[in-house]
């Protein structure tokens, strides 16, 4: 692990995600891209912004002045760290710039969300893990020391999976954990039997070339529930789930559970967009 991205805005949340970031760069040598976004009307970043030069160098230096308060962090000492300053615009610019610095991890803080600020509004967090291509880790609470030894992957063993696993499986090699592969079973229309699910593993085994691969079978009323149920059953430090990334109504409609368990868990999840 070399390179991490941590957004901040300056919350508890986002301190909580430098404190892991800081615990993994000392552990790995990485070097943290701490990203603010600075929050700028339209008017400033649009061609009209020649109108408003005193006022954006005004705004962009109390935002440097701030940041470099912020990241006098103890925690940060003998820490490699760069801050990087974007306006504030859209979200999918978090992943440019993890892409541009080749950024194995995004790790953000988060208190989750529920009920109708969810649906309407949702949390920064949940805008980065839907646009961002990078694995997210999404933190919590304050953790002094990110020591993790399990981590969970959690899918329904389909092909579009594939490439997540993959990446899952490097993450967990970075993060020198060991993987569980977790397969919820839900009652109705998608329930499968013992044999069905059998040969579910082995067609994903031999799609990712692997002899056989240990799946472990969670039998619980949602996905949601049976992922979270499973991890505080076995001790899990971090859960793995994929996300489609869905936007707008499709997301209204349909919904993303690797998004509803980031913004539920307490555990720390880290997220791969499929």
């Amino acid at each position: 692990m070399k390179n991490i991205i941590v957004p901040v805005d300056f919350s508890i949340q986002s301190e909580n995600a430098l404190k892991v970031a800081a615990s993994l760069a000392k552990k790995y040598n990485a070097t943290i891209f701490a990203l603010h976004m600075l929050e700028l009307n339209d008017a400033y970043i649009t061609s009209a912004q020649a109108a408003h030069p005193e006022q954006t160098v005004f705004l962009l230096k109390m935002a440097e002045k701030r940041f470099a308060e912020f990241l006098k962090k103890p925690f940060l000492k003998e820490v490699s760290v760069q801050p990087v300053i974007k306006h504030f615009k859209v979200f999918s610019e978090v992943n440019e710039v993890a892409e541009a610095n080749n950024a194995d991890l995004i790790i953000m803080g988060s208190h989750g969300t529920d009920g109708l600020m969810e649906i309407f509004v949702g949390s920064n967090t949940e805008k980065v893990v839907r646009n961002a291509d990078v694995p997210v880790l999404v933190i919590k609470h304050d953790m002094e020391a990110f020591s993790p030894s399990k981590m969970l992957f959690a899918c329904d063993l389909a092909d579009e999976n594939i490439n997540a696993y993959q990446r899952a499986k490097y993450i967990a090699n970075l993060l020198n954990v060991s993987l569980h592969i977790l397969y919820i079973n839900t009652p109705g229309d998608n329930f499968l039997s013992t044999q069905d699910i059998d040969d579910k593993i082995i067609k994903f085994s031999n799609a990712i070339g692997a002899e056989f691969i240990d799946v472990k079978v969670y039998n619980d009323y949602t996905v949601e529930k049976g992922v979270l149920n499973y991890a505080e059953d076995h001790n899990i430090d971090v859960i793995g789930i994929t996300t489609h990334g869905r936007k707008g109504l499709a997301h209204f409609f349909r919904g993303s559970i690797g998004e509803d368990i980031a913004n539920h868990s307490t555990i720390p999840v880290i997220t791969f967009k499929i």
